[in-house]
């Protein structure tokens, strides 16, 4: 026994070394993904999940001299493992196929583009997984904070520097070129927007968890650049979920809730009360609303103004007389149509451009590639299995994340308030674009939602009895704290 301890006691600082550079190296990965474009072309995609794949490695010696892995934390990506396997078992040959050379067929429309969809999931969990692990105090989770802003920072110093100073095509990358549908690192300006919204609400949570009124200020011109950047970006989708991102944040503070404590002893009074409360929020809400538009609108001049007007036109003459029909309208109608086709397990991930072709009601000059709303595109690759994977994560992400809102530690409360409203942007701008399939966006993602269930668990009948004792898990995320 006491030999057995001595081993244990000698691995230790080998078991800490090596955690210390897994979680470095997840850093450093998340750096360098948002470089190339955002990790969109394959080799940049490959040498992305070969580096995860490495540091996964190095993860596994840890926990093998270490104390291991826990249960609870794969419990959690549980659901997305299980995603990951029904990807796979969409790209094999398990059907009788026809035609003359007899080849087996698959539910996928594109068996590689599936599996290659495959392998990309599974290294983003496995990301995600060594985050969860990895983040494991306070001064690490601080750190993953900042890495993510500083990446945000960092693409809105440069979008808004290509902006001013580009003359040609290729500006430090070759790819870029000068069109207005590129912004940033991106070629797609919608893509960059998607990165704008995760750190900018991570940062509007880092204001209230930060300690200090000058680390408080830092953060604050921070998120004012990342949102003048968000406009510069011109994404329509991005500006309507950057203005959902900051009602969320007016709901979710409720700054006024302490002058509505009053004694409610009868039911006109807590009428009064109820409705004096909604008044007051619909008030705020309104001038909120005046005030996002008059600074969208002053910051972004004249050409976000005619692109917000463009929105009602959905697709122009020229696309009409040559029945292109890419307009969103047209893709959506389309994308339901093979959604009824196929409701039960899809048409495959990665395999929806080729499948779509069929449903397609158009001159074929241009084919959509996405469908530019990843729940239409969910449904599509993945149908009623996949929804109910993703649901079902969902279900539990939250449970977990409600826990950390409850957290006695400010820090973790306002991080995990900021992942939130990060993630809540993320959804409203996927109704419209498709930026979660960019590598770095969907890293990101993963990030944000580690943040969110990263803090003190608090009991589940604590949870029970707070609403009912008047305790809210945001009340107290005030500046005071």
């Amino acid at each position: 026994m006491k030999r057995g301890g001595r081993e244990q006691d000698s691995t230790r600082p080998v078991a800490g070394f090596l955690g210390r550079v897994v979680f470095s190296s997840v850093l450093v990965i998340i750096a360098i993904t948002a470089i190339p474009y955002g990790t969109v072309q394959p080799w940049w995609i490959a040498i992305f999940e070969c580096a995860v794949f490495v540091v996964a490695i190095l993860a596994v010696i840890e926990a093998s001299i270490g104390k291991g892995w826990s249960g609870d934390n794969l419990k959690l990506f549980a659901p997305l493992l299980l995603l990951t396997l029904f990807v796979v078992f969409q790209s094999l040959p398990l059907f009788s196929g026809i035609g003359p050379l007899g080849l087996g067929s698959s539910l996928s429309a594109d068996p590689y583009g599936t599996r290659l969809a495959a392998i990309r999931l599974f290294a983003l969990v496995v990301a995600a997984l060594l985050l969860l692990r990895y983040t494991s105090n306070k001064a690490r989770l601080r750190k993953l904070i900042y890495i993510i802003i500083a990446v945000g920072i960092a693409s809105a110093f440069f979008g808004i520097m290509r902006k001013n100073l580009q003359e040609g095509p290729g500006f430090f990358l070759p790819g870029l070129t000068i069109v207005d549908r590129s912004f940033g690192q991106f070629v797609n300006r919608n893509h960059f927007a998607f990165l704008m919204e995760m750190c900018l609400g991570l940062s509007l949570g880092l204001i209230i968890a930060e300690q200090g009124r000058h680390r408080r200020v830092v953060v604050l011109a921070a998120s004012a650049i990342l949102w003048v950047a968000l406009i510069y970006s011109n994404s329509r989708g991005g500006i309507l979920a950057s203005l959902c991102q900051l009602l969320l944040l007016g709901v979710m503070l409720d700054p006024l809730s302490r002058l509505k404590k009053a004694k409610v002893d009868t039911r006109w009074r807590l009428f009064q009360v109820l409705a004096g409360g909604l008044a007051t929020r619909a008030f705020l809400g309104l001038c909120l609303i005046a005030l996002f538009a008059f600074g969208v609108f002053w910051i972004g001049g004249e050409p976000v103004v005619f692109n917000f007007q463009q929105a009602a036109t959905d697709f122009s003459q020229q696309e009409m007389q040559n029945n292109v029909n890419t307009s969103r309208k047209e893709i959506w109608s389309a994308t339901w149509q093979l959604i009824k086709a196929h409701p039960i397990a899809g048409v495959g991930f990665g395999g929806y451009w080729v499948a779509i072709t069929r449903y397609h009601n158009a001159s074929g000059a241009m084919t959509p590639q996405q469908a530019h709303n990843d729940y239409l595109e969910l449904m599509a690759s993945g149908g009623i299995i996949a929804c109910g994977l993703v649901v079902w994560f969902a279900v539990v992400f939250l449970k977990r994340a409600r826990q950390t809102l409850y957290s006695s530690d400010p820090y973790y409360r306002s991080a995990c308030l900021g992942a939130l409203i990060g993630l809540f942007g993320v959804a409203v701008h996927s109704f419209l674009d498709f930026g979660i399939h960019i590598t770095i966006n969907a890293l990101v993602l993963f990030a944000l939602i580690i943040i969110a269930v990263k803090g003190e668990r608090v009991a589940e009948t604590y949870l029970r009895a707070a609403p009912a004792a008047g305790i809210a898990p945001v009340g107290t995320l005030t500046i005071d704290d």
